[in-house]
């Protein structure tokens, strides 16, 4: 299928899909409203754009530590000729939502969620995955700070560098209270598929939920305010927007520097996820930025500036060569502790 040009309309459109889907009994009209377009248009528009490839889904991005799991990103050292074996077998384990080749000798880039019953636990289970894919080493590589997590893609910028004030969701947006009622569970597992794309999405949702639509909307809205749901958006194929390269910016900083620089790296608008974790004596590196760019030279523009305004140049690049894996976790499903059945 050859490449969708977008219009000014889709841009608009899908800025806002990214942002803030309205979270009303007939979203698509709302967002009709907001585009000056009728409601069959906004729906013929987002349905194009699923089917073109554009669109991967609209769905509730939770956030997995406010939900009880523990996750980490791990990297892992795999011989060449064996690595889409050895990626099969990681993208096997139903929490691994990202998996990709990376530009390194830790070429192998995974994330895991793990869910609180969990038999294994996060760090047997990332030794269990290294052990069963082969890996030359592995390093688990947990969050200890969030500075910015959030992928938008600015669809009516030209690329470039720019920097934002805008608030983000950061390590203050947690929730405190991670205690979740059996019938907040329910729904959780109901609502995070993609969103039928129909005048009134959320009327089956609440059937099948036993509650009423406007019962689900408060749910989410809560959820949204308490940080347990990061956004309701829709989440683009990157390449297909526009978007054709990734790499993933690393930063050596010195300790008393990473507030600060953290702080100042997550204000980038091409920076979609911005932490701090831990160091190892052959990975020197503690900030970890993702950047989204319309070609390499855009994200070596922006990884220049970034290094000038922050004054750290001990840094490196890892870009994305292929994806093996990228769906949503699947929360408060029992397809977690299956696969640990087969090796405990």
């Amino acid at each position: 299928m050859t490449d969708y040009v977008l219009d000014s309309i889709d841009k608009k459109l899908l800025n806002q899909l990214q942002t803030a889907f309205p979270l009303v009994r007939e979203p698509f009209l709302q967002l009709a409203d907001l585009l000056e377009i009728s409601e069959a248009e906004v729906i013929e528009r987002i349905n194009n754009l699923k089917e073109r490839r554009v669109i991967r889904q609209i769905s509730p991005i939770f956030d997995t530590k406010s939900l009880g799991y523990k996750s980490s990103l791990v990297a892992a050292k795999v011989k060449p000729e064996h690595l889409e074996a050895a990626a099969e077998v990681i993208n096997l384990h139903p929490g691994v939502s990202h998996n990709y080749e990376r530009s390194h000798e830790f070429n192998l880039w995974f994330t895991v969620a793990i869910p609180p019953d969990s038999k294994l636990g996060l760090e047997a289970t990332v030794e269990l995955l290294g052990k069963l894919a082969g890996v030359d080493s592995i390093r688990i590589l947990p969050t200890l700070k969030l500075f910015k997590i959030g992928v938008k893609l600015d669809l009516e910028s030209e690329g470039g560098v720019s920097m934002s004030d805008e608030p983000v969701y950061n390590q203050e947006s947690f929730a405190v209270d991670l205690s979740l009622s059996d019938q907040e569970i329910r729904l959780i597992r109901e609502v995070q598929g993609n969103l039928n794309v129909v005048s009134r999405p959320f009327d089956a949702l609440a059937d099948r939920i036993g509650i009423t639509v406007d019962e689900l909307l408060e749910t989410l809205r809560r959820f949204n305010n308490t940080g347990q749901m990061r956004r309701f958006a829709a989440v683009l194929h990157h390449r297909k927007a526009g978007f054709r390269v990734n790499t993933m910016g690393v930063w050596s900083v010195p300790e008393d520097r990473v507030d600060s620089v953290g702080e100042t790296l997550a204000k980038f608008s091409a920076v979609s996820h911005c932490y701090l974790r831990p160091s190892y004596p052959d990975w020197p590196y503690n900030v970890y930025t993702m950047i989204h760019g319309r070609d390499r030279d855009d994200c070596e523009n922006i990884l220049s500036e970034m290094a000038n305004v922050v004054d750290v140049q001990k840094r490196s690049a890892l870009y994305s060569i292929r994806e093996f894996k990228k769906v949503r976790v699947k929360y408060f499903t029992t397809d977690i502790q299956e696969w640990e059945l087969k090796y405990i």
